[in-house]
């Protein structure tokens, strides 16, 4: 039976990123990637500020933004018609790094080409079948027309919010109430800013859309609604209506002048589901398999990165594996805790429909509520306490 340190379930941007890191440092990493060839989906495509910090401390950064990235300076937030913020990323957040985007599977070929340039061994167009947890765990692979099963010192499973590992594992999945969607879109030929991302809110309908560009015209639209009052966006057939819930939200009408919609069109629900104490038994999770946090708030890649530095740092820190999955398991308790808090009372702040939410958002629109000064979205999990006083400062409750 062949033996590694790690095997990695997933060669995304966790399982890519992780193997990466180790493999730098000598360690034997196995990459199970199920597809042959990465292909476009509607996933997150943009680093918050302190996920960009979080990049370079991989050092993923600079290969990111050779690879395909786009650097984001400005943060513009838009009510209506009328800008409220114009925000220079770089001067004020902690990391004074901009938002980094990037074409999703463009990403993911660049970090998994580098996992296998620093010594990983990858095996693409395979599929993990089972995990056994354990003092010595193991993992059952098809590839190439065979199955085998080999060991290693940990499973780290990167395979998503329907990650199989969570299953094999035993871990157990807790899952939010609904209340937000998200509806994504990927544009050609659209002529704004490239180092800007828009941010627009429609209140009254309980709505916001998102430009985030990539550079060259290309440009990765999002629309987030209140889940009740809006209906899912889904296929091509659906298009024509994104455009128009994406101008109702705020969107200026000549954004969208001599673009062309490209790729597929998705809703998809913003529940946070996530698990409590993402290791156990040899089988980390990591990404979305430990926490798929509201994408409308766009924490899941710098989440992701944050596991993966934090894992590698706990791993590199002690010989007892075990414990060091545990290590890991505790700290992103508490800065996921964090995030999924801040989520929920931002949630409540600029999308929750009847009297409770206009009055909170009156607050927004009369300057009490400063999103310069508090915005642990850009600024990261421990930018703020999420105690009494915080919560009384965001929702003046």
């Amino acid at each position: 039976m062949k033996s590694y340190d790690i095997a990695t379930i997933g060669g995304g941007l966790g399982g890519s990123a992780l193997a990466k890191s180790m493999a730098e440092r000598g360690y034997r990493v196995l990459v199970v990637e199920g597809t042959t060839a990465f292909k476009d989906r509607i996933r997150g495509e943009q680093l918050a500020s302190w996920g960009s910090a979080e990049a370079k401390e991989l050092g993923l950064y600079d290969l990111l933004l050779e690879s395909n990235g786009n650097e984001m300076v400005w943060w513009d937030i838009y009510v209506g018609a009328g800008r409220i913020a114009h925000r220079d990323l770089t001067a004020t957040t902690p990391s004074r790094l901009p938002n980094l985007s990037f074409f999703h599977p463009e990403m993911q070929e660049a970090l998994i080409e580098a996992a296998e340039t620093a010594g990983a061994e990858v095996r693409r167009g395979a599929r993990v079948t089972a995990a056994k947890p354990g003092a010595d765990p193991e993992v059952t692979v098809e590839w190439d027309g065979g199955s085998e099963t080999v060991s290693c010192r940990m499973v780290v499973a990167c395979d998503g919010r329907n990650s199989g590992a969570r299953r094999w594992g035993g871990f157990e999945r807790r899952r939010d109430e609904d209340r937000l969607q998200i509806a994504g879109l990927l544009f050609e030929g659209m002529e704004i800013e490239a180092d800007t991302a828009r941010l627009s809110f429609n209140f009254v309908e309980s709505q916001g859309a998102l430009l985030f560009p990539q550079g060259g015209g290309r440009v990765r639209s999002y629309i987030a609604s209140w889940k009740a009052l809006h209906p899912r966006l889904q296929g091509e057939g659906a298009k024509g209506r994104f455009l128009e819930e994406a101008k109702k939200a705020g969107l200026p009408p000549e954004t969208f002048d001599g673009a062309a919609p490209v790729g597929p069109l998705a809703t998809f629900d913003g529940a946070d589901e996530y698990v409590e104490h993402p290791y156990r038994d040899g089988i980390a999770l990591l990404g979305d398999a430990a926490s798929s946090s509201d994408p409308s708030w766009g924490q899941g890649l710098s989440l992701t990165l944050r596991d993966v530095r934090t894992l590698r740092d706990k791993l590199l820190e002690s010989e007892d594996w075990d414990a060091a999955g545990h290590a890991y398991a505790a700290a992103h308790d508490e800065y996921y805790g964090r995030l999924h808090t801040f989520e929920d009372w931002f949630t409540k702040l600029m999308y929750e429909p009847g009297e409770a939410g206009k009055r909170r958002r009156m607050r927004l629109m009369t300057g009490e509520l400063n999103m310069e000064e508090f915005d642990p979205f850009q600024s990261g999990p421990e930018s703020s306490e999420p105690d009494a006083v915080t919560r009384e400062a965001v929702l003046g409750e």
